[in-house]
């Protein structure tokens, strides 16, 4: 079955794209959750006028991240957390914390799935953490420091 991705979904394609997927796939899970549309004449038509004008500011929006990345990868993070006496964090650091201290220190933000951390940060220490956005990947050191 053909549909219009309403949405940009994971392994699949952006808005306003016309995919080929499984009828049950697009009955059951796509068009109930509002991910896609069924692909008619006049609904195809509307989604290439759309997906013109999102290409645009799409092209746009990946050449700033890439800029980003490229000013990231620069950049040394330092996060300050209480640690026990074992040395171990009382509490993980995810990828919201890593987000957060990165448009405080590198005055850079990224979209939350560009930054894939393989597990929480659980000591203390310096990890490279993985960007990747598209075609696009860098790395960038997160130094997790103890709290006085």
């Amino acid at each position: 079955m053909k549909v219009i991705l309403t949405k940009d979904v994971r392994d699949m394609g952006h808005a306003h794209d016309v995919v080929e997927v499984t009828d049950g796939h697009a009955i059951n899970f796509l068009i109930p959750k509002k991910l896609a549309v069924p692909a008619t004449t006049s609904a195809v038509k509307v989604a290439d006028s759309r997906k013109a004008k999102t290409t645009a500011l799409r092209e746009a929006e990946n050449q700033l991240i890439k800029q980003n990345l490229d000013t990231l990868a620069k950049s040394r993070i330092v996060i300050t957390k209480k640690v026990n006496e074992k040395g171990h964090l009382y509490d993980a650091i995810g990828t919201p914390e890593i987000l957060s201290a990165i448009k405080e220190q590198a005055h850079v933000e990224l979209p939350k799935d560009t930054v894939r951390l393989e597990q929480p940060i659980k000591e203390v220490g310096t990890f490279d953490v993985p960007v990747v956005h598209g075609d696009d990947f860098g790395k960038f050191s997160v130094v997790v420091e103890a709290q006085a």
